[in-house]
């Protein structure tokens, strides 16, 4: 039987080095455990593989397997290498059910959600961006007409099949979803973006928000390992030994 390995001599040396060099920095980025929420065209599929590629994170996204995972009490593909530093849950969990039930099984890990990232955006903008928006179906991929346009109109640009256009009604969608989304978690654990401004913006003030809370991670460390040093030297009544 013919075997499917690949010998690295046959791998040219620039895509070893590109490889070599993407470990090393993904060795040096700390775990993150995210959860995005927000409406339909708020920006998650855009900003979502960026986050992914920034921190080496996988991105679970297929809603139905994520609730069968759940319901189920499987690792939802966790312990695969790409999610060793962590991952980034789209728009899951939906229920209050789900929610404790993911909980339950992080804690078995020993991990817990560290941001929940909420795309808070208007119902006007919403539906300006929905009416413009194309779907790429099997792989979640979205374009829109003005601001992400593919390369040929109506046609995805990696697999050339053709998109859909969007059917999600705008009007009201924005304010119920977020509201009932928001409710699942604690409320240290929601960071809201606006998701109304460019991509770009937006891509900054999430890594402001992720950088921000690694930064105080290694503070309250800091803190802990000082006071238990301040603690074990000293005896009973407080005094120093």
């Amino acid at each position: 039987m013919a075997s499917n390995s690949i010998k690295l001599e046959d791998v040219p040396s620039e895509s070893l080095m590109t490889e070599l060099l993407r470990r090393m920095k993904c060795a040096a980025k700390p775990e993150k455990r995210l959860i995005l929420i927000g409406p339909p065209g708020s920006g998650k599929g855009t900003q979502s593989p960026i986050i992914k590629d920034e921190y080496c994170l996988c991105h679970l996204a297929t809603g139905d397997m994520l609730r069968s995972a759940v319901a189920a009490k499987t690792p939802l593909a966790m312990k695969k290498p790409s999610c060793q530093k962590g991952f980034i849950l789209d728009g899951f969990p939906r229920t209050v059910g789900q929610a404790q039930k993911l909980d339950e099984m992080l804690e078995k890990q020993g991990v817990k959600i560290d941001k929940v990232l909420d795309f808070a955006i208007d119902d006007s903008i919403l539906e300006e961006r929905i009416t413009a928006r194309w779907i790429h179906p099997s792989s979640g991929r979205t374009y829109h007409t003005k601001f992400a346009p593919p390369k040929v109109p109506g046609v995805d640009d990696a697999s050339r099949t053709i998109l859909l256009h969007s059917q999600v009604k705008a009007r009201g969608i924005s304010q119920a979803n977020q509201t009932g989304d928001r409710l699942l978690f604690q409320e240290g654990e929601v960071a809201k973006l606006h998701a109304e401004k460019p991509p770009k913006e937006v891509t900054e003030e999430g890594q402001k928000i992720l950088e921000f809370s690694h930064v105080l991670v290694h503070v309250i460390v800091i803190l802990a390992l000082i006071s238990g040093a301040v603690c074990s030297s000293t005896d009973e009544d407080g005094a120093y030994t």
